[in-house]
């Protein structure tokens, strides 16, 4: 369960132009919580290996994390977020206004279904298992061989994880659970993501 805060980008110089105005965004509300340079490169990558398909996010926020999947995303592909908080989703629809592949929905996370299944899906905002709130059921968002991107951990100095000195169940969840193929990737010494492949419906 265990959470980080996200870096500001103030000290990269070969931001997307994209990504610079979402990052202009979030700095304008004074927002702390967009998605980290090193994660944001991370999406970026990931991005690029989806061509003519669909990507998802829950948690728009000013759209930093999205700019990052949508500057990798291959020709044909489609993206769809959605940002409960009407200011940070209204700051996002300008941000991506003149971008078609992108759609920002505004709602609960758990509207972002409707517009699945996934090649590549990213839960910043809801979906985690984190806390008290339940997470998404894989076969449910994912097509066949689609991928699955937790983030905001810190990153695992043993087996199993810990958080706050409990086991980190939300971290184990995705690690073991049945349908994913997953491991955890460190991004900066106090970052890391969980990274899952969803290979099919069992036979």
């Amino acid at each position: 369960m265990s959470e980080t805060g996200t870096a500001d980008h103030a000290g990269e110089t070969d931001l997307p132009e994209l990504v610079r105005r979402a990052v202009r965004a979030a700095g304008r509300a004074g927002f702390a919580f967009s998605c980290h340079p090193a994660q944001g490169r991370l999406l970026h990558l990931l991005a690029r290996g989806v061509t003519g398909g669909r990507i998802g996010e829950t948690g728009t926020g000013f759209g930093v994390g999205l700019a990052w999947l949508a500057t990798g995303a291959g020709p044909g592909t489609t993206l769809v977020s959605v940002e409960r908080d009407r200011e940070r989703h209204a700051a996002a629809a300008e941000v991506f206004a003149d971008v078609p592949s992108v759609t920002l929905l505004h709602g609960d996370w758990t509207e972002l279904a409707a517009s699945g299944p996934f090649d590549l899906l990213v839960v910043d905002g809801g979906g985690q298992g984190k806390g008290d709130e339940p997470p998404l059921e894989p076969r449910r968002w994912l097509r066949p061989g689609g991928c699955l991107v937790v983030d905001d951990f810190t990153p695992m100095t043993g087996w199993p994880p810990v958080f706050r000195g409990e086991p980190d169940n939300a971290r184990l969840h995705w690690l073991r659970h049945k349908d994913l193929l997953a491991t955890e990737l460190r991004l900066t010494p106090d970052l890391a993501t969980v990274v899952a492949r969803y290979p099919g419906p069992r036979s």
